[in-house]
């Protein structure tokens, strides 16, 4: 009998995908989409909710703040959970409390209730990220493929963010505030049918229990640390804020220090002796961290300096979305088969840089464009960092160890867009307060010292000369201290860029 050739081949060539796994990457897209709607989509409702509900200041901030807090918290959990008991069934679990505590939001009676049932889509939510990197991981084994399926997979994402304020505004206009909360329902029930068909299953048989300490102490840092950066963002340092702050990370020490004395750790503290992980891990932490404190100002600045309605904002950000999914589905492969994934990561992160400093440029009557353009070429130069970057981070990894590599980069995502945030957040506050503060003003109102939204709710009460001087005054040193914000993270991806040149030559 001659030799079964197909064998032979598979054995050098990685086997080509076939319908079955592209389908399957479509089925676990659309959670992805849904999972990044979510962080965005209920701040549009918080005028509506609140008209409903009556939280209290404390409760809304709770509402808001707690999912993406619990989401931070359960990721390493989640990713190392996934391993042992298998990514498609944690997967599945996920989705089903997903969509049950999405009905159950939609309707929820007291801001108590919402509190808990947007902690629970945290935790569900926690299980998205990791599990569906992971199959990827397994359902792809030419790189190619990989790199591509990597970058519709990140698309989900970029697209769902862009949307979120889309269809929320949408949503508002014609239904109650609980329905932004809906959309989420007949994709996961799509996803629990399909899954089990089109989905591969795939766990560590060798691997041991979860240890519960670990897990309590990683929520423990994690949580702390974030709600104590984020808090420090909102209300500036304070004792009590530096204290919390100082714990976690101490809890956080303990962690690591666990991770290495146990036989199954939550953590692989190994995996940071591949230098491409290494270096992967430090471009997508500090791509994330410039990132997402520059955007905060860039969504205010389109609202309260150019007068966008919510609806008409979110419009400008499409094009932002568009860059993340040409450059992560078209840019990104092509690029890395001509190059090496090493100089596209260099390049992409030199190229966000140039767009950042297209941002500092934006004022005047062309403020609107050149924010956008600007925007345009972070997102071509951020896209294939990140579908490089991640196909770097799971690959260099043992299969087995997929879900756990996943659950750190999106961890590492979470923690350096929450100290972007408090970072660029508090230094952007402190210009705006000084340029305000040096503009002239007859009179400065103590509400509109500390933000752009309360000097125009301030002005809402003045004469019209005043307030209009106040307005103009406070959108231009906003203006500034945008600027000034999209300068520093133009240099922070700068020495991004630097970093990942001199590991990836030391390799």
């Amino acid at each position: 009998m001659p030799p079964d050739r197909s064998s032979q081949h598979d054995l050098t060539v990685p086997a080509k995908a076939t319908p079955r796994e592209w389908w399957g990457l479509a089925v676990i897209a659309l959670p992805c989409l849904v999972y990044a709607m979510d962080l965005t989509v209920l701040n549009l409702a918080v005028p509506a909710l609140s008209r409903a509900l009556a939280p209290s200041a404390s409760q809304l901030l709770w509402i808001i703040d707690i999912y993406g807090f619990l989401v931070a918290g359960f990721l390493i959990t989640m990713g190392t959970l996934g391993d042992r008991i298998g990514r498609r069934r944690l997967l599945l679990i996920g989705a089903a409390f997903f969509a049950a505590a999405s009905v159950l939001a939609a309707f929820a009676r007291t801001p108590a209730e919402l509190i808990v049932l947007r902690a629970l889509l945290g935790i569900a939510g926690a299980t998205l990220a990791p599990s569906t990197l992971s199959l990827i991981r397994n359902m792809f084994h030419d790189e190619t493929q990989r790199q591509f399926a990597i970058g519709v997979w990140i698309t989900a994402f970029s697209v769902g963010s862009a949307i979120g304020p889309l269809v929320g505004g949408w949503l508002l206009e014609h239904f109650w505030w609980g329905s932004v909360f809906l959309p989420a329902v007949p994709v996961m029930v799509l996803l629990l049918v399909l899954g089990p068909r089109l989905l591969p299953e795939y766990r560590d048989e060798n691997a041991g229990r979860i240890d519960a300490a670990s897990v309590l102490l990683s929520l423990a840092a994690v949580l702390g640390t974030i709600y104590a950066i984020k808090a420090m963002a909102e209300a500036g340092p304070s004792a009590a804020r530096l204290a919390l702050l100082v714990a976690g990370l101490a809890v956080g020490w303990v962690f690591v220090r666990r991770q290495r004395v146990i036989d199954y750790p939550l953590l692989e503290l190994r995996l940071f002796a591949i230098p491409t992980f290494r270096t992967a891990i430090v471009a997508y932490a500090l791509s994330c961290l410039a990132m997402f404190g520059v955007y905060i100002f860039i969504a205010q600045y389109l609202q309260m300096v150019l007068m966008l309605t919510p609806l008409q904002a979110g419009w400008a950000t499409v094009p932002w979305a568009g860059g993340f999914v040409f450059g992560s589905m078209v840019l990104a492969p092509r690029m890395a088969a001509r190059y090496g994934p090493g100089p596209v990561m260099v390049w992409g992160l030199a190229a966000a840089a140039v767009g950042m400093g297209l941002m500092v440029a934006a004022d005047g009557p062309w403020a609107l464009w050149v924010l956008v353009a600007g925007m345009v070429v972070v997102s071509l130069g951020m896209a294939p960092v990140f579908a490089v970057g991640t196909e770097q981070i799971i690959t260099s990894a043992p299969p087995e160890r997929a879900g756990a590599a996943s659950s750190i980069a999106e961890t590492a995502s979470e923690f350096s867009g929450a100290l972007g945030i408090a970072l660029f957040g508090s230094a952007g506050t402190l210009i705006y307060r000084h340029q305000l503060g040096g503009a002239g003003l007859a009179e400065v109102p103590a509400q509109a010292q500390g933000t752009l939204g309360g000097a125009l709710e301030a002005a809402n009460r003045m004469p019209p000369d005043a307030a209009q001087a106040l307005v103009s005054a406070a959108q231009a040193a906003f203006t500034d201290a945008l600027q000034f914000t999209a300068l520093v993270g133009g240099v922070l991806v700068l020495l991004a860029s630097v970093l990942a040149a001199r590991m990836l030559r030391r390799r």
